[in-house]
């Protein structure tokens, strides 16, 4: 869980689409805890490549469906709130995905809620500073960032 740095990783999906005008827009969804606008996100998972952990996150939180991205768009780090009180600082690896289809029934649906942001609402909506310069920078020029316009042309 933890590395030699004392920073647990964890993997997370940035689910994206492009809405009719072309304009791209960002999949988030509710955390269980106290309700915040996060990405779905979770642990590394045995035996699963990270992209794939991601993948099966956006599906368990959001119900979502499409192709990961193996190449990540960035890092940020936030501190975990843990049961018995205290916290865990995590580093998240952010992979991102195109979503093709969102499902009405998926697994964690009663205990959150879903909604597509454009990059520069969700970036005002998140609590981790540094998640939030990079969907600015995605507001702003999303072409700075290759693997999106790749995935962009795949889409």
């Amino acid at each position: 869980m933890t590395e030699g740095d004392g920073i647990a990783r964890q993997i997370a999906a940035l689910p994206i689409r492009w809405d009719k005008t072309g304009k791209l827009r960002i999949l988030m969804v509710t955390s269980r805890d106290r309700g915040r606008w996060v990405m779905p996100k979770g642990w590394l998972m045995d035996g699963k490549k990270p992209w794939r952990a991601a993948e099966i996150e956006a599906l368990e939180e959001a119900g979502a469906l499409g192709f990961v991205s193996k190449r990540t768009i960035g890092t940020y780090d936030y501190d975990k709130l843990l049961a018995d009180g205290t916290s865990l600082r995590c580093r998240v690896t952010l992979y991102p995905m195109v979503v093709s289809k969102l499902k009405r029934r998926w697994k964690e649906r009663s205990e959150r809620k879903r909604h597509w942001f454009a990059p520069k609402k969700a970036a005002k909506l998140v609590e981790e500073e540094e998640l939030s310069q990079l969907l600015t920078e995605l507001a702003e020029k999303p072409q700075r960032r290759a693997v999106i316009e790749k995935l962009r042309k795949a889409a």
